[in-house]
């Protein structure tokens, strides 16, 4: 509960403060903004590095604030060994849903914190001689983070950031998940 704390303070500051450099920077936003990104993240967790295609969809409803939802599906496994047989773990799917404060420091790039909750589910696979084992793991998480876009023109652009999923199970443990994705404005 204490980092949700500090994340939701850490979007408030991002999304509030600041307001009158951004607001020369940018100028007022009268009506909500949408965007899409599509790109790859690789999570780094305690039992494997894993890939995947991440999507996202967005509406800014000024620009310091907004919301958005994002799903990803996995593209790269972790195999191992483990005492002579083959194991390996896959990246079924998660999805979130996100809060994200916004720091415009000119027309063409801005910071930003968020904060979430999602769901993630893994399959674990061990081919053994006597049988094959196979595990799905669905965890829900607390996720917070923070990035920066990078605008080309006024449509198009290029997105890198940091997200940490803490999982509610007291023995989940944590992921940290970096992604670069393309943005698109609509």
């Amino acid at each position: 509960m204490r980092k949700f704390t500090i994340v939701a303070g850490a979007i408030a500051a991002v999304a509030f403060g600041g307001s009158a450099f951004a607001q020369s920077a940018t100028g007022p936003s009268v009506s909500p903004t949408y965007y899409g990104t599509l790109g790859y993240s690789q999570l780094d967790q305690s039992d494997g590095d894993l890939g995947a295609v991440t999507g996202r969809l967005g509406a800014k409803f000024n620009p310091y604030f907004g919301v958005e939802g994002e799903a990803s599906f996995g593209v790269k496994d972790d195999d191992f060994r483990v005492a002579g047989a083959d194991g390996s773990i896959k990246h079924e799917y998660d999805a979130a849903a996100y809060v994200v404060g916004t720091l415009p420091i000119n027309e063409q790039f801005e910071l930003f914190a968020r904060g979430g909750y999602g769901t993630t589910k893994l399959k674990r696979e061990l081919s053994t001689p006597v049988a094959d084992i196979s595990q799905e793991v669905d965890g829900t998480s607390w996720n917070y983070g923070a990035g920066a876009n990078f605008y080309l023109d006024q449509s198009n652009g290029i997105r890198a950031d940091w997200t940490r999923r803490d999982f509610t199970e007291s023995d989940a443990g944590e992921v940290d998940i970096y992604s670069v994705s393309y943005v698109r404005r609509f």
